[in-house]
């Protein structure tokens, strides 16, 4: 089993073409992540739409990227957009379970100069607090991510007052690489991993490119996803836009090469353990 982001060509429009090339290039599952930074808002005939191009090129959903909405915001300082955002994130935990998912993952403003993180922790519980009652009527946990240049400081402070039947971590390869090769951040909170998205870059620009063509410490990450409660297929969120690559089944190909490479990595560290 192996999944890849739905958007690694274009986040907007049309994502049928884009799944049967999915699915033509051995991929099994697919992380959601179209219209991830808009305010769109899927009806029920849209979600009926995919989960019939799912299943046509056999695919199943391995999770779902919640919108970080432009005025719809689920964490937003404004009342009201942090309202609409809520319903935002509703609309993408029934998205989720409609799909046959079990996990939606959000972004948290966990980058925000230290005197500022009270307030923004106090948003995030008020909003944690409206959503978690749907999410659990859903079956839907719901998964923080570290961000780039992440200090995890936020991350370690709201992931142990939740249930881990609520809330779970999402590990994000290559924002940690912006902060360097160290994954005892990740060490700390592995019990809470729920959620992965795999990619690489120099460590400078956060590029989604492909696993083991960048500066990420691979072998030493899947030393520490190998003992973590994430049980979940290799999942790539990588992009074809602005790669080395001119052909997009040369690229779909190469991930999923990168993909088994790193699943057979991960396991070999299970094994020894």
């Amino acid at each position: 089993m192996l999944a890849i982001t739905s958007d690694y060509f274009q986040s907007e429009g049309d994502p049928q073409p884009y799944l049967k090339r999915i699915a033509e290039a051995g991929f099994t599952h697919i992380h959601w992540c179209h219209h991830w930074a808009t305010d769109f808002i899927y009806s029920i005939h849209e979600i009926k739409q995919i989960a019939g191009w799912l299943k046509k090129y056999r695919l199943s959903l391995l999770n779902l990227h919640a919108s970080h909405g432009k005025e719809k915001h689920w964490v937003s300082q404004i009342e009201y957009q942090r309202l609409a955002g809520i319903e935002l994130v509703k609309n993408r935990i029934q998205m989720t379970a409609r799909l046959g998912g079990d996990v939606l993952i959000v972004h948290i403003p966990s980058t925000k100069p230290l005197e500022s993180r009270p307030a923004w922790l106090r948003i995030i519980r008020k909003s944690l607090v409206q959503v978690e009652p749907y999410a659990r009527s859903h079956n839907v946990r719901i998964a923080l991510e570290n961000m780039a240049r992440d200090d995890w400081e936020m991350l370690e402070t709201l992931l142990p007052e939740y249930d881990p039947g609520f809330l779970g971590l999402c590990f994000d390869s290559g924002h940690a690489n912006l902060s360097g090769h160290d994954f005892s951040h990740l060490d700390k909170l592995k019990h809470r991993l729920i959620a992965v998205h795999f990619h690489d870059n120099d460590g400078i620009t956060d590029q989604h490119k492909i696993p083991f063509t960048g500066t990420v410490d691979w072998n030493n990450l899947a030393n520490v996803v190998a003992c973590s409660a994430y049980d979940q297929c290799v999942n790539l969120e990588v992009v074809f836009q602005d790669s080395d690559y001119q052909n997009e089944e040369a690229f779909l190909q190469h991930a999923r090469r990168a993909g088994d490479q790193l699943a057979e990595l991960i396991q070999s560290k299970r094994t020894i353990e």
